[in-house]
């Protein structure tokens, strides 16, 4: 399953695509939400990984509106839940990921994004 922790991972990577190619904007998709333990340590520790902007706007996108735009200078345990919650309780099952940039889809089947490009697509 695609989840945001992985979309906030992902970029376009077809040939000539350099620029502006993350974050992939979500359309159409469709969600399931499924609980998952919260482990506020890893949640900590991902944090300085994950670029916040795109964290943001991709949760706003599937209907999360729990983030603040900016990441916060202090993290408090509602906002640790918050975030645990938006990386790893939200999947996406169908839709598709768009390249702001080249416009080239990535779908996303049955909770499996593909990645994978055409021959003519390979950089």
């Amino acid at each position: 399953m695609v989840r945001l922790i992985t979309h906030n991972l992902l970029a376009c990577h077809v040939k000539g695509c350099t620029s502006n190619n993350f974050p992939l904007a979500l359309k159409d998709i469709q969600i399931e939400l499924r609980e998952a333990e919260f482990n506020p340590e890893f949640i900590t520790n991902i944090l300085p990984r994950l670029e916040w902007h795109a964290l943001a706007d991709a949760a706003r996108q599937v209907g999360d509106t729990s983030l603040p735009p900016e990441q916060p200078e202090m993290m408090d345990d509602d906002l640790l839940r918050n975030l645990h919650h938006v990386l790893l309780e939200i999947h996406i099952v169908e839709g598709a990921m768009t390249c702001p940039n080249c416009k080239h889809i990535y779908p996303i089947l049955n909770g499996i994004p593909n990645m994978l490009l055409a021959e003519h697509e390979i950089g």
